[in-house]
């Protein structure tokens, strides 16, 4: 059956080439031969040119939902007006009072549902979950290392022939990362195994409860009164766990309720978020804290696997530390509610479950293997995450223009499709989300994936500058990423009250979440924040 020449072009739209040059051929029929290869790779798809029904699924099941109120309110307030518009104010209440007084028990009857349904609404509607304030770790300026001086770290280190330092070296040259980022002691000076549970567990201690005693000392909430502790860290995970150091430490309540979430990746801060918000839904007049972090040392690969290569040049020291409230009083000061959490989970595709591996290469040297599919999948499951976003954030207006641009496409195409075809020329409308967010968090995973976002989802330069300054900045401090790029806008003045602010993040599994906050006020420049002693420097020209 032959191929429709549509299809073929849609699948070498998906297609980049590069010439790698190969070096001198040591044998065979083209030896002394300097020789290339040609590399051909999947780019992130274009779901500007790929958006499916699903969306419009969701945008018009949002309207039928509210179809009732839009039907009936116009109605009631016509024949309100008709009915009381005739009657000017002194006989309006002469009228009412009339009514009243000869019918006082409807009067009482009907005063008394409208009092039993307003408690039943406020007594079974969610709790507001209230960010009260956050902190992001900052290390020493001991540990910071320039590109230049982490190769040179890595080459005394002695684990490396001179192939994984140059690829390395030109890893680091096209990421993004800037000359002062930071990486743990033990790799700087240890020539040993960095991958101990000692090493591990000082690492730990030290951006953990960084970050944590920033965050008690800004909100002035002691230790003893937080409810709900969530703790997520993917590849570190030792026994004792994590939240039951940080209980430890701080001498914690014994009955607080305590989690930690290992083997999630990169977007696991969200997870834990959503956590600690069914935790304090359950648990009223209660504090949560979330604690978001990675050990890069116990995780640092010493072999010569180029996949497993990847995430030692990319992932750097980091933790964040989140107070989360559900009780009114914190209304005034907190920093930002909670609106909505959206959750994309992919691990049921075996592509998707495999593209970010943990596991032993050929000399049996643990580390994370990256799949070259990576960008695509992480593509994949973007759309599918701000599909279902999209209409519980879209302005109504642009779910509208979305379907009756897509009605219109399928009944004058002629092809029925639910796919547009490049070769007609005609894009279809994708909604503007600069119009459902002021504020943009995407996860600081690489510059080339921050690149692929930006084109597709048509952002501008400001909504990804704190994302791409981050990564400049600190790296990929992999789940904490997100606080501190939201650091680094409000270290700008940027939140102003009203503001709804999107923190995109994705990791393994693979997994992709939205978090929207809604900011409670405008947001001044913090006295302990990461960014306070660089940012005057920033935006850099990258």
């Amino acid at each position: 059956m032959p191929i429709p020449s549509s299809a073929m072009a849609s699948e070498r739209d998906l297609l980049s080439t590069e010439i790698v040059n190969r070096g001198i051929e040591s044998s065979g029929p083209n030896a002394g031969s300097l020789t290339f290869s040609v590399r051909v790779r999947r780019r992130l798809p274009d779901f500007l040119q790929s958006v499916n029904l699903k969306y419009v699924k969701l945008g018009y099941h949002h309207l039928i939902n509210h179809a009732i109120y839009l039907a009936t309110i116009p109605v009631l307030v016509l024949v309100f007006s008709a009915e009381v518009g005739s009657l000017s104010r002194e006989e309006l209440w002469k009228k009412l009072w009339d009514d009243a007084r000869y019918d006082l028990a409807t009067v009482l009857g009907f005063f008394g549902v409208f009092v039993f349904t307003l408690s039943v609404y406020f007594m079974s509607r969610p709790r507001s979950i209230y960010l009260v304030d956050f902190a992001c770790y900052r290390p020493h300026d001991d540990l910071k290392v320039s590109k230049d001086q982490f190769i040179e770290v890595a080459r005394k280190s002695g684990k490396f022939n001179e192939e994984s330092l140059e690829f390395q070296k030109r890893i680091l040259n096209s990421s993004g990362l800037g000359d002062e980022t930071y990486i743990p002691k033990s790799v700087i000076t240890s020539t040993e195994n960095t991958a101990t549970m000692k090493e591990g567990r000082a690492e730990a201690s030290a951006v953990m409860f960084g970050a944590l005693d920033e965050l008690f000392e800004k909100t002035r909430v002691r230790p003893k009164d937080i409810g709900v502790l969530v703790v997520n860290c993917s590849i570190f995970n030792p026994t004792p766990s994590l939240s039951a150091m940080i209980i430890n430490h701080y001498k914690m309540r014994g009955n607080i309720l305590s989690y930690n979430l290992g083997g999630m990746g990169c977007s696991a801060g969200i997870i834990a978020v959503d956590l600690a918000r069914d935790m304090l839904q359950a648990h009223p007049n209660n504090y949560a804290v979330v604690v978001s972090t990675e050990m890069v040392g116990y995780n640092w690969y010493p072999g010569s696997d180029r996949s497993m290569l990847i995430p030692n040049c990319f992932f750097r020291m980091g933790c964040s530390a989140v107070l989360l409230s559900n009780r009114r009083r914190d209304y005034h000061r907190a920093k930002y509610r909670l609106e909505h959490i959206v959750r994309t989970h992919k691990g049921a595709d075996d592509r998707s479950f495999r593209c970010v591996y943990q596991e032993e290469d050929e000399n049996r040297l643990k580390g994370l293997k990256i799949s070259k599919e990576l960008v695509e999948i992480g593509g994949d499951a973007l759309k599918t995450n701000i599909t279902t976003l999209g209409p519980l954030v879209l302005p109504f207006s642009e779910q509208l223009l979305f379907f009756a641009t897509l009605v219109s496409r399928h009944l004058f195409s002629g092809g029925g499709t639910s796919q547009p075809s490049l070769s007609s020329g005609k894009r279809p409308y994708i909604p503007d989300f600069k119009l459902a967010f002021e504020r943009f968090c995407v996860h600081a995973a690489s510059k080339t994936v921050l690149d692929e976002l930006q084109k597709n989802l048509e952002l501008s330069e400001e909504n990804m500058e704190a994302s791409r300054m981050t990564l400049h900045r600190f790296g990929n401090t992999s789940s904490s990423s997100i606080w501190y790029e939201l650091a680094y806008l409000e270290a700008k003045e940027k939140v102003k009250r009203g503001d709804r602010v999107w923190q995109l993040a994705f990791g393994s599994g693979f997994k992709c979440n939205s978090l929207v906050w809604r900011s409670m006020r405008r947001v001044r420049k913090p006295s302990r924040n990461p960014w306070l002693e660089c940012i005057e420097r920033y935006p850099v020209n990258l």
